[in-house]
């Protein structure tokens, strides 16, 4: 069952969708956050592919949530909502309510480690850079030093959504395509998401998480290219290429999951 988080941080209550799944059995092990990619959902990207119940059956609580637009959350006017440092502040605001705490050595309740899948990742990494103090570890999944909506063709992609003239740029025209893909997707508010993250570039370099990080990616992944970039800067990262998965269907390998649930298990 989910919920609309009812914390206002700043400005406009953006009622981020919520859900917490419980393990099968009681358990005292710190939670997971998990951050989808842009025009995806945590439905998409971690149920409907089995990760909630792979983390759960592995004795962790888990914690999901639709980014603005997105999903079963709202779709705010205000581009605020939308930036990369707000929902960074709502990330937050949603482990406390959670009763997340300060990570404590000898207590493996506190803290909590976190999985993101493409802009989820880039997510996690700048929080993970700016809350040490609660993240453990994390999971991050088709990621790379840049990123491609700053690249977006905005311009492009709204006379496309007018009038439909042809979008030039192959990247622009794909992630569009992707976006409308989804019949709950709200296309609007996730080109006001794309205006927001290019006002607040990522500069990966700039804040840097030096907890321990998985990061992984199929083969055939070109937006992961840059994957060592990160790796060399991290410094603390291990690297795990999946044989013949691209950005869209890398989220789906059990040896993703298999992965990832045996490294924040450490």
């Amino acid at each position: 069952m989910g919920r609309h988080s009812d914390h206002l941080v700043e400005g406009t209550d953006p009622r981020i969708h919520v859900a917490v799944h419980e393990p099968a059995s009681p358990s005292t092990l710190r939670p997971i956050l998990l951050l989808h990619g842009f025009a995806s959902s945590a439905k998409l990207n971690w149920e409907d592919s089995g990760w909630v119940r792979a983390l759960t059956d592995a004795g962790r609580k888990v914690v999901t949530l639709d980014l603005p637009g997105h999903g079963a959350s709202a779709a705010p006017e205000e581009m605020d909502a939308y930036s990369p440092s707000r929902i960074r502040a709502d990330m937050l605001q949603i482990l406390l309510d959670e009763h997340v705490r300060p990570l404590a050595d000898g207590r493996p309740e506190t803290g909590v480690d976190i999985i993101g899948y493409s802009l989820g990742s880039r997510l996690a990494w700048e929080f993970g850079a700016t809350q040490p103090e609660l993240v453990h570890r994390m999971v991050l999944g088709g990621p790379g030093s840049g990123d491609p909506l700053a690249a977006f063709d905005l311009a492009a992609a709204q006379r496309f959504l007018a009038d439909g003239t042809p979008i030039a740029d192959e990247s622009t025209a794909n992630l569009l395509r992707m976006a409308q893909l989804v019949p709950t997707n709200d296309v609007f508010a996730l080109l006001t998401m794309v205006e927001a993250i290019k006002r607040e570039p990522f500069v990966p370099a700039d804040a840097v998480p030096h907890m321990p990080l998985l990061l992984v990616a199929g083969e055939e992944d070109e937006r992961a290219r840059t994957l060592p970039d990160l790796a060399g800067l991290s410094g603390n990262a291990e690297v795990l290429w999946l044989p013949g998965r691209t950005h869209s269907n890398a989220v789906t390998a059990r040896a993703f999951k298999n992965a990832a649930i045996e490294f924040l298990a450490a």
